[in-house]
């Protein structure tokens, strides 16, 4: 199988995808997607049906020939005696280990799979597509409880966990990606639109990517009301029961220890330097001089995964509203994984 069967077999899946969530499909796809979404809501409760199909329409919209054939053209990809390469995916947001296979697959090696429980239906429901599509894939894809002597390790986890990754898989060679958040700088002359879409940012998912953004740095002065009027679209999340918990939960704390906070019903605006929150929760910081914020997010580079930013504020930060809409060429933690597995 060269590589354009490979591009064509993953633009197939990209149509497969297109159809599963449009209003257009037959029945019988219909049901068969719908019964997955809830199977997958059943046994994560965070991956509602919504959720899963806004993750299947990001991967739509990449999965398109053109979009394959640019994302690659920069590589020389040739076809030779392909590496059993681990994947050991996350499972916080629906499909998140999806890129991790794509690459290994469309580089013409084997993808040795260990998904996390957490995600295992959707995954599932996607290789066995996959496979469906191009049956040449089946001796390429590989489920797998654990890994056993790979060629070389992608694994994705929280900083506990990276440290026992590196423990076992230390003598591989090895992608280990720890824990990363995003954040956000305003300007203070945001349009209400604009701030209508950094919503988004906060709470697709919600709240619970690596892209997802967690912390503001605001200017000095920036009225914080501005908010809290323009994320009321998404007031709907105080009715998703574990969503709901940790709001209440974290309000509790931060009222029994007598810390300052604004919330909405929602969301809580709290004034802290981390810029990892729990869910519900926005951490924010003033800022003086957009100098002093460049400052600040150099020194955190190796922690954060994405910035967001408006009229290119920020060197290689994404527009409000982005930080979601990750294109193929977007690595997680800027770590090129075509060219790492092309110089095994």
């Amino acid at each position: 199988m060269d590589l354009k069967a490979r591009i064509t077999a993953f633009a197939e899946l990209g149509n497969c995808f297109r159809d599963y969530t449009s209003q257009n499909q037959d029945n019988t796809n219909s049901e068969a997607f719908e019964t997955v979404l809830i199977k997958a809501k059943v046994k994560n409760a965070w991956f509602t049906p919504e959720n899963s199909k806004m993750a299947f329409n990001a991967w739509a919209e990449q999965l398109t020939v053109s979009k394959l054939n640019e994302w690659l053209s920069p590589y020389q990809i040739e076809d030779s005696q392909p590496k059993r390469i681990g994947i050991i995916m996350a499972g916080n947001i629906p499909l998140v280990g999806f890129h991790d296979l794509l690459v290994v697959l469309i580089t013409g090696n084997i993808a040795l799979v260990k998904m996390s429980s957490d995600d295992d239906v959707l995954m599932s429901f996607v290789l066995d597509k996959l496979i469906e599509i191009e049956p040449r894939f089946e001796e390429r894809i590989i489920r797998v409880e654990k890994l056993e002597e790979p060629d070389a390790v992608i694994a994705t986890g929280s900083n506990n966990t990276a440290r026992y990754f590196e423990a076992y898989f230390g003598k591989y060679p090895n992608i280990i990606r720890k824990n990363r958040n995003s954040v956000a700088v305003l300007t203070g002359d945001e349009s209400d639109d604009e701030i209508k879409l950094l919503a988004d940012d906060l709470f697709q998912y919600f709240g619970l990517g690596c892209r997802n953004v967690t912390k503001l740095y605001i200017p000095e002065g920036f009225d914080l009301n501005r908010i809290f009027g323009n994320i009321m679209h998404y007031g709907e999340l105080a009715y998703h029961n574990k969503y709901s918990n940790n709001y209440d939960y974290y309000r509790a704390i931060y009222m029994l220890n007598k810390e300052p906070f604004l919330e909405n019903g929602f969301a809580v605006l709290r004034e802290h330097e981390n810029i990892g929150s729990p869910v519900a929760i926005i951490h924010y910081a003033y800022y003086k001089n957009i100098e002093e914020v460049n400052e600040t997010l150099n020194a955190l580079e190796d922690q954060l995964q994405c910035i967001v930013s408006g009229n290119g504020l920020i060197e290689n930060s994404v527009s409000f509203g982005d930080s979601q809409k990750p294109g193929l060429a977007d690595y997680a933690d800027n770590v090129d994984t075509v060219e790492f597995l092309l110089e095994l």
